[in-house]
């Protein structure tokens, strides 16, 4: 029986997070077997926050507040002002794949049967970079919208206006660049250079301190597949520099549970090339684990680095790490046959996915592909790097005007 997520629909802020939550699931790098999802994305948040690996392209975070703010203008109410922006977003994908630049287009596949809207992926993103100033889930936003228009009706009629809060009559930040002319009909993703300096204002402003706003201001784009690998690394703040050694640590330590993870199932299955294949992926993560320049961190200091950033690592979760992490250092990470190892993998998994459990479960290991959650942590830096390629793009045209 497949497994469900269901929530009563009176609570808007608790469907909000259901949906944020359904909305990791189809993320790219949500592929959590072993239930370490929450520390990756404390790290993710921490390094790029308003950042997800849904995200395409910068030029989405004005094209949305455009959508809502052309509507917002026509005082369109509920409940037509959810379908409208809809129908709204959706014009936007035969103008975008028109440019030869449609990378990262929403759309492109499923045209107007998308499901999954740009707006839905960018609404958090634009309240933590300082652009939605509503301090709402998008459903409420929708549905009470109508109550922002008499707000503001309200605040025009009264001379102190410090009456009516402004987070009830401001939705948006108000030095959003307005629409290019023949919005959304004649558009592409390359900012203007006024729209390239407003959204790293409100980046340097909203987060500042973050690796995500000292790269925006401080770098030109770079093509590496990690963070740790960027060139400049040695130029990052102290603080930054060191949140990014303990990503590399985790997403390497722990890449080396993955593939033992997947060993133990080849040989539950009797798949020799498989069997064959793992064992030299842990051979390998073994040479590279040993010549890491951050192969000797605290666990004490990583769970410090990612609390607080809205992700609930659990205490069976740090224990699981910490005695992966002490048995890896025992056998100096030649794992493959290492009893503790495999004892701590299937007790993880089991708890995990329980009567699911491919261990236990014919037909849930039937449908194991063979590579199941091996590949390393990104926290979202291949989605980064293109955001800042775009900013940094616009940016360049504001220079040379």
């Amino acid at each position: 029986m497949p497994s469900t997520l269901t929530w009563i629909d009176h609570d808007p802020a608790a469907r909000e997070q259901a949906m944020r939550v359904l909305a990791l699931f189809q993320e790219r790098e949500s592929r959590d077997e072993l239930g370490l999802g929450a520390v990756r994305d404390s790290f993710s948040d921490a390094l790029f926050p308003g950042t997800s690996t849904l995200q395409t392209r910068i030029r989405y975070m004005l094209f949305i507040p455009w959508v809502y703010k052309a509507l917002e203008d026509k005082c369109i109410g509920p409940p037509e002002f959810a379908a409208k922006a809809r129908q709204s977003e959706l014009e936007l994908i035969d103008p975008l794949l028109a440019n030869s630049d449609h990378d990262g287009v929403f759309g492109r596949i499923a045209s107007k049967a998308l499901q999954r809207l740009p707006s839905s992926v960018y609404w958090y993103g634009l309240e933590a970079w300082g652009i939605r100033k509503i301090k709402c889930s998008q459903y409420q936003y929708h549905r009470y919208i109508d109550q922002v228009y008499n707000a503001r009706d309200v605040s025009r009629h009264r001379i102190e206006k410090d009456d009516i809060p402004e987070s009830e009559t401001q939705t948006w930040h108000s030095r959003l660049p307005d629409p290019p002319a023949g919005f959304p009909q004649d558009i592409g993703f390359e900012l203007e250079p006024e729209e390239a300096k407003f959204l790293q204002d409100r980046l340097v402003q909203s987060q500042k301190g973050s690796l995500l706003a000292h790269l925006a201001l401080n770098h030109q784009p770079v093509h590496c597949d990690y963070i740790w690998e960027h060139p400049d690394l040695h130029l990052f703040p102290p603080e930054q520099s060191k949140l990014v050694g303990y990503a590399e640590f985790f997403s390497t330590l722990m890449q080396g549970a993955a593939f033992l993870y997947n060993l133990m199932l080849a040989e539950l299955a009797g798949r020799d090339v498989l069997i064959d294949e793992h064992r030299k992926n842990l051979d390998e993560w073994q040479e590279r684990l040993q010549s890491a320049p951050a192969s000797n961190l605290s666990l004490v200091d990583l769970w410090a680095l990612t609390a607080g950033r809205g992700h609930k690592i659990t205490k069976r979760t740090k224990g699981f790490v910490s005695d992966w992490n002490q048995r890896v250092v025992a056998t100096c990470g030649d794992v493959g046959d290492d009893t503790e190892c495999r004892t701590l993998i299937k007790t993880r998994e089991r708890f995990l996915k329980g009567v699911r459990s491919r261990f236990t479960n014919p037909r849930a290991r039937d449908q194991w592909t063979g590579y199941a959650g091996v590949s390393r942590m990104t926290y979202r830096w291949p989605n980064v790097r293109t955001l800042l390629a775009d900013l940094h793009d616009g940016l360049a045209e504001n220079n040379h005007a």
